[in-house]
Order: C-alpha cells, then sequence, then structure tokens
C-alpha cells in the first residue's frame, strides 16, 4: 500500500491552496481528483456564468490578476486558466481522474481507498468542496412528470428548455441570474423568492465587493459571527458579474416582467402552493442592505477616505406586488419547467469517519474537523466571511496548514 503524509482531497483552489503550503512546509503529499484540475468550474456551471467577484479581486499563494480589464468578472474559461496556471506554477503532486471512495480512520492515521488503489497516510485534507450537489426540496417528488425539472448543474442555456413559461426557485446569485438569462430569451418567468441578500453592484463609485474587502467585512472570523449556523446557511448576494456592473435586485427583473411569488411551500393535487410571506422576507433583506451601507459608510468616515468616494446613498425599496399569486397550477400548462436553484450541498458518501451532524455537514472548528489530523478547506465562512471565495482560500489555507503540521509535530 502506498503511504505519504497527507492526502488532499479535491484540486480546485482550495485543494490546490493547501498543497501549496503543505509544499511550503516540506510535508510530502498527494492531491486526489476524480476529474481534472477546477473540475466544477469546468462541469458544472452554466455556459454564461462569471464570477461575481471583479478580477483585481481574484488571487491565490504568490499569484494575482494580471489582465487588461481588473475591473471586470472571469468567465469560466478564464477562471480554469487561472486555477490550471496556478496549479501548474505550484507544482502541486495532483492526480487526476482519481475518484475517493472511502475514508476511513486508523490507528495511525488515515486509509484512503480510491478507484486506483489505496492510500495510507497521517492526516486529510478534505477540499472537495461545499457545491458538489444541487439542494432540492423533497416537494419536487410530487411534480407533475409535464412538468421538465432541471437543476444548476443540468442548465447550460435557456435554448435547451422546453417552450414555454419557466419557474425559477430560488433568489440568490444563482436564482436571479437564470431568471434574467431565461427571461431574455422570451420566455415567461415567474421567480418563486425566500431568504435572500440584496446587494447593489456598485457603491458610491465603487464595486460593492471592495467595500466589503476595504471596510473588513471579509475579514469577520467564523467565532465573531453572532449566528454562525445561520450565516453558513446563507445564500450568495444577488449579485452579476456583467461587463456594465449593473445591479441585478428584484426591482430590476420586476421591471422587465419577471413576477415574484413567495417561498415554494407546498405541491398539492397538481398544483403548488407558495408562501405568503413575501412582503417579509423582502423588507428584511431591504433592512440588511441598509445595514450594510451604514457599516461601509461609518468605515469611510473613520478610515478618511470619505472624500475620495462619491457620497453616500440608499436604494429605492424593492417593489412588493399588491397582491401575489399564492399556488400555482402544474397541470395547466403555463409553466413546462421549473430550475431548482435552491442552493447546494456537499457530497460525504465516501467518508467512513463519524464527523457528520443530522443534516450530512461536516462538524468542524474553523476548519479542524472533529477527528484528529482530519481538515477541511473551502466551506461557508469556514474560518472567515470570505472563506469560500477564491481570494479568502489563503489565509484560510495557510492557518490550516500551520494547525496540521503543529499536530505533525506533536509526539503520539
Amino acid at each position: 500500500m502506498e503511504r505519504t503524509t497527507a492526502v488532499v482531497i479535491g484540486a480546485g483552489h482550495a485543494g490546490l491552496a493547501a498543497s501549496h503550503f503543505l509544499r511550503e512546509r516540506a510535508v510530502d503529499h498527494v492531491v486526489l481528483e476524480r476529474g481534472q484540475v477546477a473540475n466544477s468550474w469546468r462541469r458544472e456551471r452554466w455556459d454564461s456564468l462569471r464570477l461575481l467577484t471583479p478580477n483585481w479581486q481574484s488571487r491565490l499563494p504568490g499569484q494575482g490578476y494580471d489582465g487588461p480589464d481588473p475591473d471586470g468578472y472571469m468567465t469560466m474559461g478564464e477562471v480554469v486558466e487561472f486555477i490550471d496556471h496556478f496549479a501548474a506554477v505550484s507544482g502541486a503532486p495532483v492526480r487526476t481522474g482519481t475518484t475517493v471512495t472511502s475514508l476511513r480512520r486508523t490507528d495511525d492515521g488515515y486509509h484512503v481507498t480510491t478507484d486506483r488503489g489505496s492510500i495510507a497516510c497521517r492526516t486529510v485534507v478534505i477540499a472537495s468542496g461545499a457545491c458538489n450537489r444541487p439542494a432540492v426540496p423533497r416537494l419536487r417528488e410530487a411534480v407533475p412528470g409535464t412538468v421538465e425539472q432541471v437543476t444548476p448543474f443540468d442548465y447550460r442555456g435557456p435554448e435547451a428548455l422546453p417552450d414555454g413559461g419557466v419557474l425559477v426557485v430560488g433568489a440568490s446569485a444563482t436564482g436571479v441570474q437564470l431568471a434574467a438569462e431565461i427571461h431574455r430569451s422570451g420566455r415567461p418567468v415567474t421567480l418563486s423568492t425566500g431568504e435572500h441578500v440584496r446587494m447593489p453592484r456598485t457603491y458610491r463609485g465603487r464595486d460593492v465587493l471592495w467595500w466589503m474587502d476595504a471596510s473588513g467585512v471579509w475579514e469577520q472570523r467564523y467565532d465573531q459571527v453572532p449566528d454562525l449556523t445561520r450565516a453558513r446557511r446563507l445564500g450568495s448576494p444577488q449579485l452579476a458579474g456583467t461587463p456594465d456592473r449593473s445591479s441585478l435586485d428584484l426591482n430590476t427583473l420586476t421591471a422587465t416582467g419577471v413576477e415574484l411569488v413567495g417561498r415554494a411551500a407546498a405541491v398539492r393535487d397538481g398544483e403548488l402552493l407558495f408562501s405568503g410571506g413575501l412582503r417579509n422576507v423582502i423588507s428584511l433583506a431591504d433592512l440588511k442592505m441598509d445595514r450594510l451601507l451604514n457599516t461601509f459608510d461609518e468605515w469611510a468616515r473613520t478610515s478618511g477616505v470619505d472624500s475620495e468616494v462619491k457620497p453616500s446613498e440608499r436604494f429605492e425599496p424593492t417593489h412588493v406586488p399588491k397582491s401575489t399569486r399564492l399556488r400555482l397550477d402544474l397541470r395547466a400548462g403555463a409553466v413546462r419547467t421549473i430550475v431548482w436553484a435552491t442552493g447546494f450541498r456537499p457530497d460525504y458518501t465516501w467518508l467512513d469517519v463519524p464527523v457528520l451532524d443530522e443534516k450530512g455537514h461536516l462538524t468542524h472548528d474553523g476548519g479542524v474537523v472533529d477527528s484528529p489530523g482530519l481538515y477541511a478547506l473551502g466551506l461557508p465562512v469556514m474560518r472567515r466571511r470570505k472563506s469560500t471565495f477564491i481570494h479568502g482560500i489563503e489565509d484560510d489555507a495557510r492557518e490550516v496548514v500551520d494547525h496540521l503540521t503543529h499536530y505533525l509535530a506533536t509526539p503520539r
């Protein structure tokens, strides 16, 4: 059986960052990847998707963006090139086409079984991501068979959808982007809206994520977040990386003719029932956006940059229809497709170590999993609010590998 000190599972930006710091600390290791480097960016994204973060913010250890459009937003092809280049220059020992089928604890570490053999190791870094599978509510099982159902993993573009109306369920970044794109194709679109995070694309003349970065909001540590469980399950903010840097919120969508309804609650006798709480979730999202902008304004005043940016501004409240439909007959034919933009979940079916909670999430403290020598990277708000973004992985990976190397040096 092959032996090494550490195994990294996943060769996306998180796994490659872990490899960078393991190599820097002379820890022998391998990186196992079921597909190719940056596999999820290659295989599990729709064609028109761009990063939410501006190009200048795309950085990995020792590598930043050096192209001609720092304020633009990378396409998926550009993201793959960026990560591919990092894998090459960092010399990461990646084994592509190697699927982990089991990870179990042993007396002196871990036993990793793959479809290409087994590896014994002292430590493991799980960097397989938090978005391996779409999270679709069970009510999908009651949807009539005449309605096609797709997830963001299946969706590539509107041209592949049946003619007719489309219901998009979920109003995070994915949901609003797909609703806008599908509506532009000429199809009637209804957007089922639950809890969401509203943000303007730009604020006071700067990208809103510049404010998140400069004001220190991104840097807030997980042990400083008031409700960490809730923060970790929140969807991504309503943003899109378009060349014109325009905002994409519910007002933008309704102005083009997208219909808003409440959260999808149940399917009964072919009818999809919606929650009546749409006004409440919208008001809450507007309130939280204003609080965030207040945070930015206060930072600008105290840091001395107030005069360097445009004046403070506030945005029009989200327009809530006087009445919204509470049910939709899925047998009538008006809606031919449902797009479930209801989030994602990790896949730990191969993990034979008792470190999952009742919802299937890893139990960990800032990436230090509840099993000696087992670590994680790339999870939501793992060590900081920026943890799942490409630019957020460097600090997390450095600190997790620091803990790993200390563990290796501790006498057993």
